[in-house]
């Protein structure tokens, strides 16, 4: 007589470390307007969820924000992500109320056309506003002009430039587009500006975690949420001089390089999904990555390496060449299509870099030896 299979258990439901606190935070983050240059409301939610888990907390003269734990240390370590959105300046008007523009950061220009958007006005207004492009019909096959930063234009209904101007906009307004956060397939976090406000998000989730399981750093830790990075790492480079730490941990977001159109011999090899992205390169210090890497080994996170041939470019290589070398590591973020307002981040991968953050400042004590000989 057959005996019957036993079936098989179901398997078991990962327990998530994102609360649905955590998570309407973050969609009302993303959502929230923080263009380089004009962070400060973003900044205010950010400060406001981060609060209940720091010691005390300073902002800057241009805006970045850290919350402090055990603030009398000597040895002090910084976390840091950057708040910045790319975004848009209105830059020309004309006669008949169409307006154009110039990039606040890496903006691209051929995701534009037909995008809604917000002008932002100086008393605080939010004008809506549309990218135009000229309807397919009226364009002249083989000879179509591509969106360029010339030809790139706003539409805020308007047909005059005294009714644009009545409205309140005018040179130097940001713009900033519309699109919000969304799930996907309950896999992927995505919309705008996850460059890197994701960052900002995973890094006050590592003081609320450190909170929540009482855990006593033998050092100061510095969560720094900084500005304008996306015109030059600005706010890092003059946070680093204010805080002078004796390391730096940043997160920031990197390509996945799995998606079409990309060449992974030139970008590399990264999935969105498979753990964080740990860099090698001249502004990474190598013995603080080896014990990051030897952290995640440990602790059984998966991660993926990158090589950097010369700069990272991101906030890693403002706090390196900074005070004399303040030894620095980067801790990326798989991200699908950088700079458009679809970027996709896998929620594993989250997760993943907040554990890694996490379990690496519980490792790190003040006796760190960070010379090379």
């Amino acid at each position: 007589m057959a005996t019957k299979k036993k079936a098989a258990a179901p398997a078991k439901k990962k327990t998530s470390i994102l609360t649905q606190a955590d998570k309407d935070f973050f969609q009302a983050y993303i959502n929230n307007p923080s263009p380089t240059g004009f962070e400060a409301a973003g900044q205010k939610l950010w400060l406001e969820y981060i609060r209940p888990s720091i010691d005390t907390y300073q902002v800057d003269n241009y805006g970045t924000v850290y919350g402090v734990i055990n603030p009398d240390a000597p040895f002090k370590v910084v976390i840091e992500a950057h708040a910045d959105e790319i975004s848009w300046f209105v830059s020309y008007i004309t006669e008949s109320g169409m307006i154009y523009v110039k990039r606040n950061g890496g903006s691209d220009h051929q995701i534009a056309p037909s995008k809604r958007v917000f002008i932002h006005t100086r008393d605080g207004k939010q004008i809506p506003a549309v990218f135009g492009w000229p309807a397919i019909h009226t364009r002249a096959a083989g000879k179509e002009q591509a969106p360029a930063m010339t030809n790139i234009f706003l539409d805020c209904g308007a047909t005059t430039k005294k009714e644009v101007e009545d409205m309140g906009i005018h040179p130097g307004c940001v713009i900033t587009y519309q699109d919000e956060f969304f799930v996907l397939n309950d896999r992927y976090f995505g919309g705008r500006a996850l460059d890197n406000r994701v960052g900002g998000f995973m890094i006050a989730k590592v003081a609320h975690l450190l909170k929540q399981n009482k855990k006593k750093l033998p050092f100061g830790l510095y969560i720094v949420n900084s500005v304008q990075e996306e015109v030059g790492l600005r706010g890092a480079e003059m946070i680093a001089h204010t805080i002078s730490p004796n390391c730096a941990i940043v997160t920031d977001v990197c390509h996945d390089t799995t998606t079409p159109m990309i060449d992974k011999v030139v970008e590399g090899d990264y999935k969105a999904g498979s753990g964080p992205v740990l860099t090698i390169g001249p502004a990474v210090h190598n013995k603080l990555l080896d014990f990051v890497l030897d952290t995640a080994k440990k602790s059984k996170i998966p991660y993926q390496i990158d090589a950097a041939s010369r700069a990272t470019g991101t906030d890693t290589d403002a706090f390196a060449y900074t005070k004399g070398g303040i030894p620095s590591v980067l801790i990326s973020l798989p991200l699908r299509y950088m700079h458009t307002t679809v970027e996709m981040v896998a929620i594993e991968d989250v997760e993943n870099v907040i554990k890694l953050i996490y379990e690496s400042l519980n490792g790190l004590t003040p006796k760190f030896n960070f010379k090379y000989l």
